[in-house]
């Protein structure tokens, strides 16, 4: 059933506005009548989330910079869980939360995802139409749920799974936003120093014809060359940075900045526990809400983001296939630190696989997190020493042929 965006007009005349499923633009525009408004304008909305391989509407200007925030649908998969759970019936549910929503997109989204499930598809397969808002393992999971019968449970496991995801990236934005500011700001500065102020300064020692010191000449001839030639950096930076990200999307520069990201001093250790933190979370959330460890396994191996343990992930898929334990593969592997491996392996044997791999999620996440904050409080005063070092000597430079004409007058 098509989706219609509607501009109405209320009893007491104020203009409203909204979206409405109905079988043509006249059955629209009665429903929106009988329901005690006037329908000044009514179209029919365009789809922007059709998955590949399935026809969508035209996509209009503003579509293309619309978005569903995860912490959106994380409020809406709670309320949807609430309602559910109160025994209200699925599709009543849907309408309910359609009317609360206020992102237009993900109330166009979720009135085609009632309009389907009206027509009697699964919830999993609605959502499953919806990739660019429903991520994979929120399908599987609610797939699991309606075989299970306990979609409300699911549904509020995946709620406080998506907000905790977004709250431990907000701690870790939170954390590195002063210094990256700090950063560009500095960088701005000096750039504009060295290019326009000191050469104003050192113009002077140009036209006394006298030999300089030699960080006074290292420091004219690098302004010099900003001043006409910073065009030059600019366009250099901007094409290594495009001529890298290129490289990474081939398969063998993927794998490498991946190795990169896991083995770099400081940063690699971050990006290891990040990764085996989103591992342990995503395949315990699978596990306890009742995906088959095969099947969760291959859930968690797209979601990973990174091409060494999705490596790991495959092999020991294989290897529980060959009827071997899950945490055998890990041991073999240097990036799955022993406490891990031992965790999963007593969670196996203890039958509790599920809650030893949410310890481990927690863990990591508590280390990541401090982590994030014993860098971010080292860098600070690393970004000032550098700073002050440039800057001492941009005036270390200037100071010395005016101490060395004082010599000269005495």
């Amino acid at each position: 059933m098509p989706v219609y965006e509607y501009t109405a007009l209320e009893k007491s005349g104020k203009s409203v506005n909204g979206i409405i499923d109905a079988d043509s633009p006249v059955a629209a525009r009665q429903k929106l009548r009988g329901s005690g408004i006037f329908p000044v304008d009514v179209k029919e909305a365009s789809s922007v989330s059709a998955p590949a391989g399935l026809p969508s509407g035209p996509r209009s200007a503003s579509g293309l910079f619309k978005r569903v925030k995860p912490l959106e649908v994380s409020v809406m998969t709670r309320q949807l869980s609430t309602l559910l759970g109160a025994g209200v019936p699925l599709v009543a549910a849907l309408d309910t939360l359609i009317s609360q929503i206020a992102n237009p997109l993900l109330k166009k989204n979720m009135a085609q995802i009632k309009d389907s499930v009206n027509e009697g598809n699964s919830l999993a397969f609605s959502l499953s139409r919806h990739p660019r808002v429903f991520s994979t393992i929120y399908i599987n999971m609610v797939r699991a749920g309606e075989a299970s019968g306990s979609l409300d449970v699911v549904l509020d496991r995946l709620a406080e799974y998506g907000e905790h995801q977004q709250a431990l990236r907000g701690r870790i934005n939170a954390g590195l936003a002063y210094p990256v500011f700090m950063f560009f700001i500095g960088s701005l500065v000096l750039f504009f120093l060295i290019t326009f102020i000191v050469p104003n300064i050192t113009q002077i020692f140009s036209e006394m014809h006298h030999t300089l010191p030699l960080p006074t000449l290292t420091l004219m001839a690098f302004s010099n060359f900003l001043k006409s030639f910073w065009w030059v950096v600019v366009l250099f930076g901007a094409g290594v940075v495009i001529a890298v990200k290129q490289f990474i999307k081939t398969s063998r520069g993927h794998y490498i900045w991946d190795s990169i990201k896991l083995q770099a001093p400081v940063l690699g250790g971050i990006n290891q526990k990040m990764a085996l933190a989103r591992f342990a979370r995503t395949l315990g959330t699978l596990l306890q809400n009742g995906v088959p460890l095969l099947s969760a396994l291959e859930i968690v191996r797209n979601i990973v983001n990174n091409v060494l343990i999705a490596e790991i992930i495959d092999n020991a898929v294989d290897e529980i296939e060959a009827g071997k334990s899950l945490a055998a593969p890990f041991a073999q592997t240097m990036w799955f630190p022993s406490i891990a491996v031992q965790m999963i392996s007593v969670g196996e044997q203890s039958g509790e696989l599920e809650t030893m791999l949410n310890k481990i999620a927690d863990t990591y996440e508590r280390e990541v997190e401090s982590l994030i904050v014993a860098m971010t409080s080292m860098l600070e005063p690393v970004m000032i020493l550098v700073m002050g070092l440039i800057v001492g000597f941009i005036v270390v430079s200037i100071l010395l042929p005016i101490f060395e004409m004082n010599q000269m007058i005495k």
